[in-house]
């Protein structure tokens, strides 16, 4: 009772510290994860121009987007795609703003009509467009407060309305901007005509190539300074965004030997009869095993992976890996265990039969209402349909010849070759149809049902026969143990330990496993060989996340990663040691062609070719659209300063994608000039104007003020 006093009276001072505690830990948190003292807001996807895109609107888009598409899109994906669709909307619509682009009722109107016109719905008697029906609708909608109506093949509520209007209006005011943009596309004259002589001026020439392989790559030294340099110089091309290099090394759930042993121990005991105590009865009964069950189908379809299948088969349409043994065997023989791709099989032969590899027929096809590929003037029922093809086919047998009986089959295709029909087992027919015509002998015929309607079936030939078997297959799938996925994940978890203090690679290599590299960005989704896997990307964008960290990833239908992350690439100029493998190439290159203007002291061609070791070559009609230099490959540079040289004149070194070269012209064809170029301008301005959407709102896009917050909200 002492300590109970004792508690009563400091009963205010825990609820006081138990209270500061609570709070430390809220605030805590707070400054840990709450946008509010980091500057941006989780509730944000991203802010464009600044407009929000707001979390919970855009996963609702996503999420109707990825209904649209029957799951064929993955989450990511269909992230990408509202997003890219929210920022046009936006970005674009910061322009609209801009110029006072809108529509207007009247427009809004107008609209509606081009869009519904067709809709009986909104038609007066004489099939003419009533606005007023379509007001009449609009508000129906409104007053239904949710409810849908009919419209057309659809339902449609006043939301889904408004979003459709919402949506043409935007469509509509979209249209009027890039008219407006193309409208101030034109071509000059002269513009045409230097798209004429692009192609109709020629020019030959006689060049020397020096190529840059003359000097040796020890002749030429490239610092780090040097590639800096360049990047400098070319940071458009060596912009990079955030990035991260992370290792990996895979441990798979797969089936041990001693699981493939087991499941194959299994198969052969399913052979024999056993006995099973039988808890209901408190009896002990005798399971029928696999050598004296009656019902083989029932059999085989409670104890395998794969169902029954009731079929005759040919060599190609066994199993590869058994074919010629199953082929060979006696009825009630088995063969097996076999390993069949991720199946062991137990095959027992139930019968055999000499079967043709190909037919030829003749029908008479009935069909019936719902059948696959009946029009509109099939009407028959399925029960009028037998009807019709058993009269035909008791007119056939009391002595009505086939042909006479042709005009009533709805197959035109067939009825031009008096309803014959000649197929292999391998083609794609109706399987009653097939079944019917492989099965049964060289003149039966009878009715046979099909997806396509009731049809009268003659067999007529019947050639190649060959041996075919019908087995019955039990089949285990192979797939782990519960021991072997515990010690995978025992595995993985004494690695993941070790590499604690140890040393990634040298605890892979001691346990043969392999390290598997990869890059990759932010947003993106897959990791080769593993699928989609933003769940690591995302840790290994995390802030939290440091270079050398390593964690693990249970990677579905696979088994576990142990990731690490090497490299923290953050956005902005590539370093050094990534551009150089595009840099130094080149800059060596320039470091050659120095060396090379260097050593040319002639003036002409030939001796520069005779001085440097090479031969003079030629090109003829050469134009400046064309820039391929015959013998030398794409050239633009020497192109280009070819046809700013005169007849007979030689140009200076000039610096190429494989060399420098010297260029003499030795004759130029004049083009004719044209008396009109309406033809060339109209072209152009097609050209132009056709490119001009994208390449306007591309530059919209670069020019918005644009802050993407995806990685940290929805990815």
């Amino acid at each position: 009772m002492a300590v109970l006093n004792k508690i009563r009276q400091r009963s205010l001072i825990l609820i006081f510290v138990i209270a500061m505690a609570l709070f430390a830990f809220v605030i805590g948190d707070l400054f840990k994860n709450s946008s509010v003292f980091s500057g941006g807001s989780q509730d944000v996807v991203a802010t464009i121009n600044g407009q929000d895109i707001n979390r919970t609107e855009f996963q609702q888009k996503v999420k109707s987007y990825q209904d649209a598409s029957g799951g064929r899109q993955t989450s990511t994906q269909s992230m990408n795609t509202i997003y890219n669709q929210e920022l046009r909307k936006i970005v674009l619509q910061s322009e609209f703003d801009k110029l006072g682009l809108s529509v207007e009722k009247d427009e809004m109107r107008d609209l509606l009509k081009t869009s519904f016109s067709s809709y009986p719905e909104f038609q007066d008697e004489n099939g003419n467009f009533d606005v007023n029906r379509l007001n009449a609708f609009i508000s129906n909608l409104r007053d239904l407060k949710g409810e849908t109506a009919p419209l057309g093949n659809f339902l449609v509520n006043y939301d889904s309305w408004t979003n459709n209007e919402q949506s043409i209006a935007a469509n509509s005011v979209q249209q009027t901007y890039y008219n407006m943009i193309k409208a101030g596309i034109s071509t000059t004259i002269a513009e045409a005509e230097a798209d004429y002589f692009g192609d109709a001026r020629t020019v030959d020439v006689r060049y020397v190539q020096v190529p840059y392989t003359s000097i040796a790559d020890s002749l030429v030294n490239v610092t780090k300074s040097d590639i800096q340099a360049y990047i400098n110089n070319h940071k458009d091309a060596y912009e990079a965004e955030a990035s991260r290099e992370v290792v990996y090394v895979e441990f798979k759930e797969v089936a041990s030997k001693a699981d493939e042993d087991k499941i194959k121990a299994d198969l052969l005991k399913l052979k024999a009869d056993r006995p099973e105590y039988n808890e209901s009865s408190k009896n002990t009964e005798t399971i029928l095993g696999f050598d004296s069950a009656t019902d083989v189908e029932e059999f085989v379809n409670t104890n395998s992976d794969i169902k029954y299948n009731d079929a005759f088969l040919r060599a190609a349409e066994l199993p590869a890996v058994a074919k010629d043994t199953l082929l060979k065997l006696n009825v009630g023989d088995y063969y097996g265990p076999y390993k069949d791709g991720e199946y062991y099989k137990l095959s027992k032969v139930i019968a055999t039969k000499q079967l043709p590899d190909s037919v030829k027929v003749r029908h008479i096809l009935i069909p019936n209402i719902g059948g696959q590929r009946a029009d509109a003037s099939v009407t028959k029922t399925p029960e009028e349909a037998k009807k019709t093809a058993d009269s035909i086919l008791a007119k056939i047998k009391s002595g009505t010849k086939f042909l006479d009986l042709l005009e009533l089959s709805s197959d035109k295709v067939s009825n031009e070759k008096d309803g014959e029909i000649e197929f292999d087992y391998r083609a794609g027919m109706a399987p009653e149809f097939k079944a019917y015509a492989f099965d049964n002998n060289v003149g039966d015929v009878d009715v046979v049902q099909t997806s396509f309607g009731y049809h009268v079936i003659e067999v007529l030939d019947q050639k190649s026969f060959n041996k075919t078997v019908k087995i019955a297959t039990i089949a285990d799938k192979i797939e782990p143990s519960d021991a072997t996925l515990q010690d995978v994940f025992n595995k993985m978890s004494k690695f993941e330990i070790s590499a604690k203090g140890g040393d990634f690679n040298a605890l892979a290599k001691e346990r043969d496993l392999t390290v598997k590299p990869i890059s990759f960005k932010a947003l993106d989704e897959n990791i080769p060989g593993l699928g989609s896997q933003r769940e690591v990307v995302r840790w290994a964008f995390d802030d939290d996340t440091e270079t050398g960290d390593f964690k693990n990833f249970a990677i579905s239908n696979f088994g576990f990663i142990v990731a690490k992350v090497v490299e923290k690439k953050e956005k902005g100029l590539m370093s050094t040691e990534d551009a150089s493998i595009t840099a130094l190439p080149i800059i060596k290159n320039e470091k050659k062609a120095k060396l090379i203007r260097e050593k040319i002291k002639s003036t002409t061609v030939a001796d520069i070719a005779k001085n440097q070791g090479q031969s003079p070559r030629t090109a003829a009609a050469i134009t400046l659209k064309n820039t391929t230099l015959s013998g030398a490959g794409v050239e633009p540079k020497v192109v280009g300063a070819a046809f700013g040289l005169a007849e007979g004149a030689t140009s200076k070194p000039i610096d190429g994608e494989k060399g420098v070269y010297v260029v003499e012209v030795t004759k130029i064809t004049e083009a004719t000039k044209l008396d009109n170029y309406s033809a060339i301008m109209n072209r152009l301005n097609n050209e132009r104007r056709a490119a001009a959407q994208t390449a306007v709102f591309k530059a919209l896009e670069k020019s918005a003020e644009i802050e993407d917050n995806r990685v940290k909200t929805v990815y």
